[in-house]
């Protein structure tokens, strides 16, 4: 009689019995971001398609700009907006919004998240404007981040938007379209930021942070991305794509 050869599959006998557990997934590894050449055309586009690119946030003048980019963080632009609407009328100077005070500032922009915080921030911001710069918004990072609600990104989007300085304002969108393309990797906003200033040439930059966050709210989106319509899908290295 042949001799029988041990089975290669382990036996269920009770609580004891061996268990058989898939190897763990190896990650994904992340692509490389895009060279020179393909980022120059990647840009080229986005200048083409729009060449004198906006933001979607209502002011007037810098103060005004400071205001509301100060009240759109955790907000969507048009919540701002329909926010500021009324408050500009109220008060579009520091000192008109010193004068109207914290709770009636708050009373404006209840409407947006963290409304009683960002009022405390917009009136402190405005009596250090009037005490210590002559009630007008100086075009200095330093200066700007030393106010109260202003970071990085805040005063990145005043300097570039209110003052033209070649400087790029990394929010959310910014964040995920450098990752998705990839232009730049970074763990934080601020690394972004400073290699994407040092990667983007610099006749592109006043204008790349709009196309970069314009591309990631109406394009590039968080959830599903319109691949299928994004004029630089051939150029973009990102894996998951939705272009079936």
């Amino acid at each position: 009689m042949a001799d029988r050869k041990p089975s290669t599959t382990p036996k269920i006998r009770g609580r004891n019995s061996l268990t058989i557990r898939p190897a763990p997934a190896r990650p994904t590894k992340a692509p490389k971001p895009v060279d020179d050449a393909t980022l120059i055309e990647i840009l080229t586009r986005f200048e083409a398609a729009n060449p004198h690119p906006e933001g979607e946030l209502e002011y007037t003048d810098p103060y005004t700009l400071l205001v509301a980019v100060v009240l759109s963080a955790q907000a969507t632009d048009k919540g701002v907006n329909l926010a500021t609407a009324k408050l500009f009328k109220a008060a579009s100077t520091p000192a008109q919004m010193v004068a109207l005070g914290e709770e009636r500032v708050a009373e404006y922009i209840r409407t947006i998240g963290l409304f009683r915080n960002k009022a405390k921030n917009v009136v402190a911001l405005s009596r250090i404007l009037m005490e210590e710069h002559g009630g007008v918004v100086p075009p200095a990072r330093a200066v700007l981040e030393a106010l109260p609600g202003v970071g990085r990104k805040t005063a990145s989007v005043v300097l570039n938007v209110a003052f033209g300085e070649p400087t790029i304002a990394v929010d959310t969108h910014v964040f995920r379209v450098s990752h998705r393309i990839p232009i730049v990797i970074g763990k934080t906003p601020d690394e972004v930021q400073v290699g994407l200033e040092k990667r983007i040439p610099r006749h592109f930059l006043a204008h790349a942070h709009h196309w970069l966050i314009l591309h990631g709210r109406y394009v590039c989106k968080a959830r599903t991305p319109e691949c299928p319509r994004c004029l630089i899908n051939d150029l973009c290295r990102y894996p998951a794509k939705t272009l079936a």
